[in-house]
């Protein structure tokens, strides 16, 4: 490639995804995992398959990120969750823009097919899902947010046409240990920006989350999965705004 492409991986125990997600980027010229103190084998795994591995405890996405962006050796950056793949045609995408001489955009959306606990989500709110991904280092970093954090740049962003394969939550066990830590965060956040949660958004508004998944955004045609991923969404409002009323009420969450 005329360009040479670094990738960058956040971990924290994510054993059971390195090697398949590592296979998926062999054509990288440089692979970085930056883990948070794995207590499992996630990163002997990497080493064994040629990553270079970087330690630094974990305060929040944003700032792990753009710490790991600057230990990378080359301006093209791939940034890969664990739990997603690069399947050969978006490999084959990424190589092709990667061999022109001058790329105009310094940015790429990256649309997303995701699976939850092994089942195809196609629609339930997630059939627009996107990402920015491919960058250059150079004209980007990831703005300075607690959670959902999103990469900032005044340069052109284009758009790939392949997408990237997404392996959400294997399980509910999964899910919910991370849903009670984004559902807190969340709480905080809007806490802190004065805003309050009263009947209204303890019982109206997960119920409007749940309909405009399940019938506005075709839920429905998800099947069984669909039911899931929106009474996820629902609960998931109703456990930010249930934690917003209790740090009203004086309450410190855990």
């Amino acid at each position: 490639m005329s360009n040479k492409l670094s990738v960058l991986i956040i971990t924290k125990n994510e054993e059971e995804h390195m090697k398949p997600l590592l296979s998926s980027i062999d054509f990288a010229d440089e692979i970085v995992v930056l883990d948070s103190y794995s207590t499992d084998k996630t990163t002997e795994i990497a080493e064994e398959m040629g990553a270079k591995v970087l330690y630094r405890k974990f305060d929040y996405h944003a700032a792990q990120k753009n710490w790991g962006l600057e230990q990378l050796k080359n301006d093209w950056v791939l940034i890969v969750d664990a739990d997603e793949r690069i399947p050969e045609d978006l490999k084959s995408e990424i190589k092709s823009i990667l061999n022109q001489n001058e790329i105009k955009e310094k940015a790429f959306w990256i649309k997303r097919i995701n699976y939850l606990m092994d089942c195809k989500v196609q629609y339930s709110g997630w059939q627009n899902d996107k990402v920015i991904r491919l960058f250059d280092r150079k004209h980007c970093k990831y703005n300075d947010k607690l959670v959902h954090e999103e990469i900032e740049t005044t340069e052109k962003i284009g758009v790939l046409k392949q997408k990237l394969e997404h392996y959400t939550y294997k399980d509910f066990k999964t899910y919910f240990e991370k849903f009670q830590k984004y559902s807190t965060q969340k709480a905080l956040i809007k806490f802190k920006k004065g805003k309050k949660a009263g009947l209204f958004e303890l019982l109206i508004k997960p119920g409007f989350k749940f309909f405009q998944r399940y019938i506005m955004k075709l839920g429905i045609l998800d099947g069984k999965i669909g039911v899931v991923v929106c009474s996820m969404a629902a609960f998931h409002d109703f456990l930010v705004y249930l934690k917003m009323w209790r740090m009203q009420n004086g309450e410190k969450l855990d």
